[in-house]
């Protein structure tokens, strides 16, 4: 079974992640492409640091060379912004990505992108799914070598042209007379070439933390979120950075240290960068985040006379709303984010750079910024809890959910509900709770941003105790 989720196919290494399943899809993805007469443009392909990720991005090119088709392999660990951005400037209908992004260790996946490097939407995915269910064995497969011989896989490293294009969209003379020292942690992924080449070019001091390759990132998970970000802070105060950056094992998503030594939300990240991009570089347009992402964004769009479009779960979300409405950025409370005029993807190497920019720009510290922000806008705290169930449990935990839609009772005063994606209950005060079932592990997420803490602490364990759910100690 190989199925998509919110961020791809990810399988745990082995059991489903496997060479045959992969061969699968890669010729799933072979005969799309020659149904759809676009075979002739060839394929992109690249990896990441995981065990088996460039095997597997072999296999994955040797079966589309046993099609006919061309196979661009990408032949240095580099990061999933990387091949969509190829695909975007090349033209190319398809590129693939062998990364399961921020999950654990044990899992390894595929990203698939579409034209204008996006990431593919559910229509896409659901049309290779009815591909790989036609599938017969054995596929079709020539040898590596043979194949790279024939012309049908081209080993290739093209990181310049991405720098360059980011280069090109951030103020690098300012950045240059700004004297930053920046703290950086890729989580032993594959961040570092890119964002240090793009910040030593803008005569950045640098400080690595977690650079070398380890594919058990450190016995830890390869996500920049606050449980992680404690030898960032240390390098950042320690070493009186300007910033802390810290990237995913596939450098799609950041986390932020400030100059103070704060851990900064991907929420935070993104309020910043949408008040910086419409204050500071006066650029204009709404702003699109998904229902599990800050509000404290709807309300900087309503001051600039701009507008915050919600979407579900998933990227292409996004990505689709912005081309809808030509918003200035768009991002997730998980760490992604893009801007206008850049791929139509996550990019944490350039959330970086612009990150960057902006200390440069403002001349101010980073921590001043986010506090200018809380005292003209006020304070959200963002609330997070996710509960692994037994696969059995789902469906009871669904029929509560989202068939007979119960809420629990909930000291705020509701204000409105939906279902659009999981249950999301509105409240007066401005607040907000979401419970959804997570596209790509085990897992039920309940968000909740409340004015208070603690009130939304309470929420959280009360949509928990109406499910049943046991904490584990």
């Amino acid at each position: 079974m190989i199925r998509f989720g919110t961020g791809g196919w990810r399988a745990i290494i082995g059991d489903e992640f496997t060479k045959e399943n992969v061969q699968i899809l890669a010729q799933a993805m072979a005969s799309k492409m020659k149904d759809e007469a676009v075979a002739d443009e060839g394929i992109v392909l690249g990896y990441d640091r995981r065990f088996l990720s460039k095997e597997a991005m072999q296999w994955a090119g040797a079966v589309f060379a046993g099609n006919g088709i061309k196979a661009r392999l990408i032949n240095k660990s580099s990061p999933t912004p990387l091949v969509m951005f190829y695909v975007m400037k090349h033209d190319l209908s398809y590129g693939m990505m062998i990364t399961a992004s921020h999950n654990p260790a044990i899992y390894n996946g595929i990203k698939l992108f579409t034209r204008e490097g996006r990431d593919a939407d559910e229509n896409t995915t659901r049309d290779v799914e009815r591909y790989i269910d036609d599938v017969t064995l054995p596929v079709h497969s020539m040898d590596y070598e043979e194949a790279k011989e024939a012309g049908l896989i081209e080993e290739f490293y093209p990181i310049n042209e991405y720098i360059d294009n980011i280069l090109g969209r951030v103020d690098v003379e300012k950045i240059k007379s700004a004297a930053l020292r920046v703290a950086l942690d890729p989580m032993y992924g594959v961040s570092e070439t890119a964002i240090k080449t793009i910040l030593l070019t803008a005569r950045c001091e640098m400080e690595t933390i977690h650079g070398r390759h380890d594919t058990l990132f450190g016995g830890k998970l390869p996500a920049p979120n606050e449980g992680a970000m404690s030898p960032l802070i240390t390098c950042v105060l320690d070493n009186r950075c300007d910033i802390g950056i810290a990237t995913d094992g596939d450098a799609d998503r950041i986390g932020v240290v400030d100059d103070k030594g704060r851990y900064l939300s991907p929420n935070d990240i993104l309020v910043l960068l949408y008040y910086y991009l419409v204050k500071y570089r006066k650029e204009t347009g709404p702003v699109v985040r998904n229902l599990c992402t800050t509000h404290m964004l709807d309300r900087i769009a309503e001051k600039f006379g701009e507008k915050c479009y919600e979407v579900p779960v998933g990227f292409k979300h996004i990505s689709s709303m912005i081309t809808r409405t030509d918003a200035l950025i768009g991002g997730e409370s998980s760490g992604g984010l893009t801007v206008r005029g850049h791929i139509n993807g996550k990019d944490g190497v350039y959330a970086a750079a612009l990150l960057v920019e902006m200390l440069a720009v403002t001349g101010r510290k980073i921590s001043e910024i986010y506090d200018d922000i809380r005292q003209e806008f006020g304070t959200f705290y963002m609330v997070e809890k996710n509960y692994s169930f037994k696969a059995a449990d789902k469906p009871l935990y669904h029929k509560i959910l989202m068939e007979d839609r119960v809420i629990p009772d909930l000291k705020p005063e509701i204000l409105k509900t939906s279902y659009m994606d999981g249950c999301k209950v509105y409240f007066k005060n401005g607040g907000w709770v979401c419970a959804r079932f997570s596209g790509t592990e085990p897992l039920l997420r309940i968000f909740c941003e409340m004015p208070d803490k603690a009130l939304a602490e309470e929420v959280c364990n009360t949509y928990r105790e109406l499910l049943g759910i046991e904490v584990k100690e």
